[in-house]
């Protein structure tokens, strides 16, 4: 049976009786080389159906999952950090398909609650520190999250569930099962969920329809075909972004204008210095009024994704497994622009920094089996197009017309400041060997080859609004030795050390003109500059644990050790509709940390889960930017806090089950120089409910009522969406979500 890393089971062992387990929030990986911890479908359980996986993910140590959304939705208000690494800087797959980049709008990814429901999810495998070489990922500098779906069941049937909640939520999921259809065994499902919020403060909603479907074919006794395809559609009103200065002279809940168009227009009036311009009340006693708030900003999208697996055993030894995966993206953020006047006379326009993106490619693997050896040689290759561009539609007049809703259809743009185009070729090539020296001791060692080449090209700039010419040209980033180690000693069969280091890279980003890449370069003669002085971000991460598994106990304790090389920051200058992202190498990064936790199971049905994170996190060097001296060594890194306390307590007594938990999430940074921070909070979530068991043809009928945010705490939640200032405020992050109270039915057939 493989483990969690690929390597050769320990040897069987005596009979242990277990009892009966509440179901707490992961399962530490018994036998693994490196820290994995894996999620459950009946853990994910817990939550309110359609929660964004990634939050789920957030009861784990280490991670800091912060959204102003409550089911993590609008991926605009949100952030997933592990042990201070961004979701841009981590891997994530999907049955073995490559998710890419999980941030908002990303050029070349597809974030896991747009690319599978959360209820055909069956488990999460988290990698913390460091992946395994075979990972297909680019970005991978501080571990990976590997997501698998279900497999459609053997007999026909299905699932349906309802969910309602707080400010008129819903979801609707509907799966139906084939059952095997043929001695052959092919089988598949087909889901459709479909859900809507309306936003928790000001006007507007977050709504997600989603199409899953997977086939399963078995050829034989030795081969099997998957197939995974996923489509969706996305229309999200975003949570308005504040700054220190905002929150504490206009409140928390600052929102956009919309509907109200004449206010967001008398505002642009204002801030244009024409007759008939005024401030809402109490705008006037911020430093920038106009930037304080805009008319909308929704985003809307759609993807298809999906892909073709066939495992093969060639031969008693040999192994192949094969993927083929491909990814569309069409993708649309919307801004009412308070700085751009319309054609029509209007002070303000509609502005869209949206993008289109194809991505395919393959994964293929040899294993091979002898003796106490398990060997491993694959490669990775895809090839992507990226195609941002940034235009402006015109509003009209006040009491001349409606104003534009971008959630239909829109007009010709009336300008378009630039249109680039992206081309980019990665490969990446592993060999690695498990290798069982001892009944209780197995070494992993292997290295991988990442190669990539990005080009530009502009394919439309306008000068009067984009401001200048955008540059292109070709990057390449090329690490031919990434090296990993990690080895497993089994003290006794409830007793465990592990250790690993890897080295990583992850390549530049691409991104917009103005925006945090080096293609985003305000010039071509900066392009040219970074394109020889800029280093992709390398890092060696060190780690070394215990474990121990029992009926009664598991623990686990964690201490790493980073180094982080040619640390890329994403420094923010202008506002929020006219940002002037740059990326800057800011110096090494050194970083250590903790993180420890504890299940207690003392009687049957009760589970008690503590851990706690402490992460050192230090940039390595000062920065002078436009000759102004930025003390930036010594500090903290941002947006990532230094202590995670969380705890879990479930109980489950026949058919009935409940549960609480609570995180403390400690201060964090804003900007580099440390100078600005937000506060720590406490928050809990409470759920409870029953299995009824089987009513008619129904079968697992079950009811769920859910409270986040039981104590209705006032917190500052995802930060650094906008970016991070170097020193000061920065209207750059978000409140959380209020108490919302959710009840969901769902039953099998």
């Amino acid at each position: 049976m493989p483990t969690p890393t690929g390597g050769v089971a320990p040897r069987p062992r005596r009979h242990v009786p277990v009892i009966p387990r509440a179901e707490e929030m992961s399962v530490i990986g018994r036998g693994a080389t490196r820290q994995v911890q894996t999620m459950t479908a009946s853990m994910m359980a817990q939550s309110v159906p359609g929660t964004n996986p990634l939050k789920l993910l957030g009861s784990m140590p280490g991670i800091s999952y912060n959204s102003a959304d409550p089911l993590g939705i609008d991926l605009w208000s949100q952030s997933f950090l592990m042990r201070g690494f961004s979701q841009d800087q981590l891997g994530f797959t999907l049955d073995g398909m490559p998710l890419g980049l999980q941030s908002y709008g990303s050029a070349q990814g597809l974030n896991v609650i747009n690319a599978i429901s959360q209820q055909n999810i069956q488990s999460i495998d988290v990698s913390q520190g460091a992946g395994a070489v075979n990972v297909p990922s680019s970005s991978n500098l501080g571990g990976v999250v590997q997501f698998h779906s279900i497999d459609p069941a053997d007999t026909f049937g299905g699932k349906v569930s309802q969910t309602f909640g707080s400010y008129d939520s819903y979801l609707t999921f509907v799966r139906i099962d084939s059952g095997r259809l043929n001695r052959s065994g092919t089988k598949f499902f087909v889901s459709y969920s479909r859900g809507d919020e309306q936003k928790w403060k000001g006007s507007g909603s977050q709504f997600l329809q989603q199409v899953n479907t997977k086939l399963v074919q078995p050829f034989g006794e030795s081969t099997k075909l998957t197939a995974f395809f996923d489509w969706d559609q996305a229309t999200a009103d975003t949570y308005a972004d504040l700054s220190l200065e905002n929150l504490h002279k206009l409140g928390s809940r600052v929102s956009y204008y919309y509907p109200d168009y004449a206010a967001a227009y008398r505002t642009a009036l204002y801030g244009a210095g024409l007759p008939g311009g005024a401030l809402p009340a109490g705008y006037n006693r911020v430093s920038d009024p106009v930037d304080a708030s805009y008319y909308d900003g929704p985003a809307t999208s759609h993807d298809y994704f999906g892909g073709a697996t066939l495992r093969t055993d060639l031969t008693s030894h040999l192994n192949w497994t094969t993927t083929l995966y491909g990814q569309g993206k069409g993708f649309n953020a919307y801004w009412t622009n308070p700085y751009i006047a319309s054609p029509s006379g209007a002070p303000l326009a509609e502005q869209d920094n949206g993008s289109l993106s194809q991505r395919g490619g393959l994964t293929s693997d040899f294993v091979y089996t002898i003796a106490r050896n398990k060997i491993d040689v694959g490669v990775w290759y895809e090839h992507g197009a990226y195609e941002p561009f940034y235009t402006f539609y015109n509003e009209p007049v006040l009491g001349e017309g409606a104003p534009l809703n971008p959630r239909n259809s829109l007009p010709p743009a009336f300008a378009e400041a630039w249109r680039l185009h992206y081309v980019n070729d990665t490969v990446q090539t592993h060999l690695q060997d498990t290798v069982t020296i001892l009944p209780n001791l197995r070494i992993n060692a292997g290295f991988r080859s990442l190669l990539f080449k990005g080009t530009s090209n502009v394919l439309e700039n306008d000068p009067a609004y984009s401001g200048g010419t955008p540059p292109s040209g070709t990057l390449r980033n090329d690490a031919a030795f990434l090296p990993q180690f990690s080895i497993n000693y089994r003290v006794t069969h409830r007793q465990e050390l592990f250790f690993d280091f890897s080295k990583n890279m992850r390549i530049f980003p691409e991104a917009g003109y103005n925006q945090a890449s080096p293609w985003g370069s305000a010039t071509q003669a900066i392009f040219n500059e970074e394109k020889n002085s800029l280093k992709p971000e390398t890092d060696y991460v060190f780690e070394g644990g215990y474990r121990y598994n029992s009926p009664i106990v598991t623990g686990l304790l964690t201490l790493y050790h980073t180094d982080f090389h040619n640390r890329l920051a994403s420094v923010t200058e202008g506002n929020l509709v006219n940002i002037e992202s740059l990326l800057r190498n800011v110096g090494n990064v050194e970083m250590n940390g903790v993180d420890g936790t504890l299940t207690l199971r003392p009687v049957d049905g009760l589970s008690l889960t503590n851990s706690i994170s402490y992460n050192s996190s230090k940039y390595g060097s000062n920065l002078m930017e436009d000759g102004t001296f930025y003390d930036l060594k010594g500090k903290q890194e941002v947006n990532y806090p230094k202590l995670m306390y969380k705890a879990n307590l479930s109980y489950q007594y026949k058919g009935a089950f409940a549960h609480i938990d609570v995180i403390y999430m400690g201060k964090r940074y804003l900007s580099y120089t440390n100078d600005t921070h937000v506060p720590s909070y406490w928050l809990a979530n409470l759920g409870a409910g029953y299995h009824f068991g089987k009513f008619g043809f129904l079968k697992n009928v079950t009811a769920s009522f859910n409270i986040y945010n039981l104590f209705n705490t006032v917190y500052i939640s995802n930060m650094g969406e906008s970016g991070n200032p170097l020193s000061g405020d920065y209207q750059s992050f978000q409140i959380g979500a209020p108490r919302e109270f959710f009840g969901t039915i769902s039953a099998g057939f």
